[in-house]
């Protein structure tokens, strides 16, 4: 007698069944684009096998040296950065240039923004990505391990 086969069941991970890991990832020397597509697939959670779509099974990134990340061709002045205040003719616009120099964090979490889901999970997702300009982070209490990116 031939087996049933219609008895697989499809495999849906819920909220209480992933174990969350803390990565610690260098942004030195880094494509921005690149590297922010896969700290994307980190807080998403598609490098696991495991991954549901509207689950976050995604783990929390801890991005260090932000200020040394690179951009390519002529983007460092001609990237713009736009956002608005709300009021009429609120619209501000910086340069890439001049926001690695002031804000060099919002760079990477602007670009790792784009590259999420546009609802409340996207923004919950974003929420486990903490950004540093420099070396040094206060995330040791949660035992991050550190993920070599590939260049």
């Amino acid at each position: 007698m031939e087996e049933n086969k219609h008895n697989m069941k499809t495999f849906m991970t819920n909220a209480e069944s992933i174990d969350k890991k803390w990565y610690v990832v260098d942004a030195s020397g880094q494509t921005l684009g690149r590297f922010a597509s896969e700290i994307a697939k980190i807080l998403i959670g598609k490098n696991k096998t495991t991954f549901t779509p509207g689950v976050d099974a995604g783990d929390y990134v801890i991005v260090i040296n932000a200020e040394k990340i690179e951009v390519t061709g002529k983007k460092e002045s001609q990237k713009m950065y736009r956002r608005h205040t709300g009021y009429i003719g609120g619209l501000k616009e910086v340069v890439y240039k001049d926001m690695m120099a002031k804000h060099p964090d919002r760079i990477i979490t602007a670009a790792v923004k784009g590259m999420l889901p546009k609802n409340k999970l996207g923004r919950h997702m974003l929420s486990k990505m903490k950004v540093y300009a420099g070396s040094e982070h206060n995330h040791q209490a949660q035992n991050p391990e550190v993920l070599e990116l590939n260049k």
